[in-house]
């Protein structure tokens, strides 16, 4: 099993940062993809960036040149810098994980963090 646990959400005028942490505990040495995922009112859950065992990363196109993933070692922690936010990227911001084991896949979600950007 895996737990995950996200902090840092908030609220910040357009233009702000902040940083989101995803701290992860658990059976997390089998674990070798980590993702962020956002979910605006009414809007369906969407795939914000993400990160591998071997550290390469991947954005939506709504967030390159703004947002920043990276993970420390051992990998217990991930994190989300977000810089120049805008209104629209109000949501709530939700910590995924796959973990993968004698053959099998698993998916792990937190609770998730709310960012609301507004002046």
């Amino acid at each position: 099993q895996v737990q995950l646990e996200e902090s840092g959400g908030g609220l910040v005028q357009p233009g702000g940062s902040l940083r989101l942490s995803c701290a992860a505990s658990g059976n997390i040495a089998s674990i070798y993809t980590m993702n962020w995922y956002r979910q605006a009112p009414g809007k369906q859950r969407e795939l914000v960036a993400g990160i591998d065992s071997g550290d390469y990363t991947n954005y939506a196109d709504f967030v390159k040149g703004r947002f920043t993933i990276s993970r420390d070692n051992p990998k217990s922690t991930m994190y989300l810098q977000m810089n120049s936010l805008k209104p629209e990227d109000t949501a709530v911001y939700y910590c995924n994980a796959w973990r993968f084991q004698r053959g099998l896949k698993y998916n792990y979600w937190g609770q998730g963090t709310q960012v609301t950007v507004s002046s």
